[in-house]
C-alpha cells in the first residue's frame, strides 16, 4: 500500500512560507474550514498576516463580523463596511512595488482585492489555490466542510486521516501540546511534526525579517521561491505529550 501522509490546516490569509512547505511535504492537504474560529488562538492567522515594510513589518488584517454571526470558518463574515480591500492593496503596492518580481504576480493578486467577498473562505480559497499554482505545488486539496466526517479536536483529525486511508499525519509543532500519539498509533497512523526551518532570502529593505506572508518571497524571488522555502529537515517523529 502506498504511503499517504496527510496534513490538515485551517484556512489562512496570505499564508506564510511554512504553510506551503508543510503542504509540499504531504501527499494530501485538507483545509479545516468547517470548525469554529478560535478568537483566542496564539497564532490568529486565519484573517491576517505580515508584510515587509521599511521599518520592519506590518499586519494586513481582514476585518471580521463575529458578534451575532456564525463563527464557523467557512461562514465567517467579513466586515465590508471597512474599505479593507483597497487599503490592503495600497499597502502591498507601497511595500513591494519596486520588488524585482512584483509585476509577475501583481495583476492576479490585485484581482482578489477587486472581487466582492462576503466570507473569509471565499477570499482565502482562491488565493491559496493561486499561490499553490504559482509555486508549482500539485498536492490534492480537500475541504473538511465537503467531507462526510464528524468529530471534534483529535477525533476529527483521526477521522479525516481514516477517511483518506492515511498512513501518516503531519502536524504543526503545537500539536505536541495536545495530540495523543497513542491514539494515532492504535489506528496505524504515523504521527509526525513539522518544525519549519525558515530560510533567508533577499528582501526589499536591509535586514531580514522572517515569517512574512508568501507574497514577500514571491515578489522578491519569483520562480526561485519554491526552492527557497523548502525545508528538507523539518519533519520529526518526536512523541507528542500524552493527554
Amino acid at each position: 500500500m502506498a504511503a499517504i501522509l496527510v496534513t490538515i490546516m485551517q484556512p489562512a490569509y496570505l499564508p506564510w512560507l511554512g504553510y506551503f512547505d508543510r503542504i509540499l511535504a504531504s501527499e494530501l492537504f485538507v483545509v479545516l474550514d468547517h470548525v469554529r474560529v478560535d478568537l483566542n488562538s496564539r497564532t490568529k492567522f486565519a484573517n491576517r498576516n505580515r508584510v515587509r515594510t521599511k521599518e520592519g513589518w506590518s499586519w494586513l488584517t481582514v476585518p471580521l463580523q463575529t458578534k451575532g454571526h456564525a463563527l464557523e470558518l467557512n461562514k465567517l463574515s467579513i466586515n465590508n463596511a471597512q474599505p479593507w480591500q483597497s487599503k490592503h492593496w495600497q499597502t502591498i503596492q507601497h511595500c513591494y512595488g519596486k520588488a524585482r518580481h512584483f509585476s509577475d504576480y501583481a495583476a492576479e493578486l490585485k484581482s482578489f482585492y477587486e472581487r466582492p467577498v462576503e466570507n473569509l473562505v471565499q477570499l482565502t480559497k482562491p488565493m491559496t489555490e493561486y499561490f499553490l499554482r504559482a509555486l508549482s505545488i500539485g498536492v490534492p486539496v480537500y475541504y473538511s466542510s465537503q467531507l462526510p466526517i464528524a468529530g471534534e479536536k483529535q477525533d476529527l483529525i483521526v477521522n479525516i486521516c481514516k477517511h483518506f486511508g492515511a498512513t501518516g499525519y503531519l502536524s504543526g509543532p503545537f500539536g505536541r501540546d495536545y495530540l495523543n500519539a497513542e491514539q494515532f498509533e492504535r489506528m496505524g497512523i504515523d504521527l509526525q511534526f513539522h518544525d519549519y526551518q525558515h530560510p533567508q532570502y533577499p528582501q526589499c529593505w536591509p535586514g531580514f525579517e522572517p515569517f512574512m506572508a508568501i507574497i514577500d518571497l514571491l515578489f522578491n524571488c519569483g520562480g526561485d521561491a519554491r526552492e527557497i522555502f523548502r525545508s528538507p529537515q523539518s519533519i520529526s517523529r518526536k512523541a507528542a505529550l500524552q493527554s
